[in-house]
């Protein structure tokens, strides 16, 4: 067995590494790279984390001290940032939104909200 097999299992390494960076997409953190879109399922995100979690308690006192380190660190910091979206006010759990920078730069995400509403509401009204 090499050094790096006691310290991180690179199959471990590779799960741990997997459901942060989804649970990341699924906070709207960062892109999907299939859309290119910012694409936000807290309601997701939770179960990433709480899948996350059930593999720590699962492997308790299996895991080198490398492993425990990056299970307990990736777990803080996706907790941290999903109470962080939480607390974003009047954002839907679930919503998607282009990265292009341009589109954000001319027009504020508040007023992008305002400007869906008031198309669902126009197509409503046709709808009358």
């Amino acid at each position: 067995m090499n050094q790096f097999d006691e310290k991180m299992d690179p199959y471990f390494f590779q799960l741990v590494v997997s459901l942060q960076g989804g649970a990341m997409q699924q906070m709207g953190k960062i892109a999907s790279p299939l859309t290119g879109k910012v694409e936000r399922s807290l309601d997701m995100a939770k179960s990433s984390i709480d899948m996350l979690g059930m593999v720590k308690e699962k492997t308790e006192g299996n895991l080198s001290d490398e492993e425990k380190k990056l299970i307990e660190h990736v777990l803080y910091e996706l907790r941290l940032n999903y109470v962080d979206e939480l607390k974003k006010p009047g954002e839907p759990s679930t919503e998607s939104r282009e990265t292009d920078q341009a589109a954000s730069a001319e027009e504020p995400e508040s007023d992008q909200a305002e400007a869906g509403a008031d198309s669902e509401a126009e197509t409503e009204t046709d709808k009358d």
